[in-house]
């Protein structure tokens, strides 16, 4: 039987070479994947999944307001689809998760979603928090926080290397603008905890 899998990460955690790696093992394998990504996310190149390796591959692009439902069973019925890969899944509608779940359901195909689970703020993406709350499986792929804990935070980095607190809950960046923490220096960082070294306690 088919399912819906949700493997997420923070930043950097490679979770776009495991994608490729994955999708790469069906194609060695004689079977068909349908690659889809962020229409908006361009860093590869437009309708490119693309790994910090190097490797990349062409996909399909999905955007807002669009019927991801509809999109997979128009494949469907010009080429066969084994399965289809989501990355950058943490930008999917709320409504755009349900579709992928009722494409497992109703269609029969798996759909192994990668995404980020939590912003720069803390709180989680709605496409995340949606497939963490339909994925059928779903496993963390983890990278580590400086210290050599397990990183679970993401900063987002203003022009300065300073952590910003607020803004707008999605933009595009890489290394340049984010670093994946734990959650005690995540919260040093925006300026919860005060620093080992530092007398003053951080604001509750």
């Amino acid at each position: 039987m088919a399912k819906l899998y949700f493997q997420y990460s923070t930043m950097n955690a490679g979770k776009s070479t495991l994608l490729l790696q994955a999708a790469h093992n069906y194609r060695e394998r004689g079977m068909e994947t349908y690659l889809l990504t962020a229409q908006f996310d361009n860093r590869a190149g437009q309708g490119v999944i693309g790994s910090r390796i190097g490797i990349s591959q062409p996909a399909d692009t999905f955007g807002l307001g669009e019927n991801l439902f509809v999109k997979i069973e128009h494949r469907l019925k010009n080429k066969v689809v084994d399965c289809v890969f989501v990355d950058e899944a943490q930008f999917l509608e709320e409504e755009q998760v349900w579709q992928l779940a009722r494409v497992v359901d109703d269609l029969n195909v798996p759909v192994m979603c990668y995404g980020l689970r939590v912003d720069f703020r803390g709180q989680l993406f709605l496409g995340s928090a949606t497939l963490l709350t339909l994925a059928d499986e779903m496993r963390e792929i983890r990278t580590i926080c400086h210290c050599g804990k397990k990183a679970t935070m993401v900063v987002r980095k203003d022009e300065y290397g300073n952590a910003l607190r607020d803004g707008a809950q999605i933009q595009i960046g890489g290394n340049e603008t984010y670093v994946s923490l734990c959650r005690r220096h995540w919260r040093i960082a925006v300026g919860d905890l005060s620093p080992p070294d530092s007398p003053e306690p951080g604001p509750k």
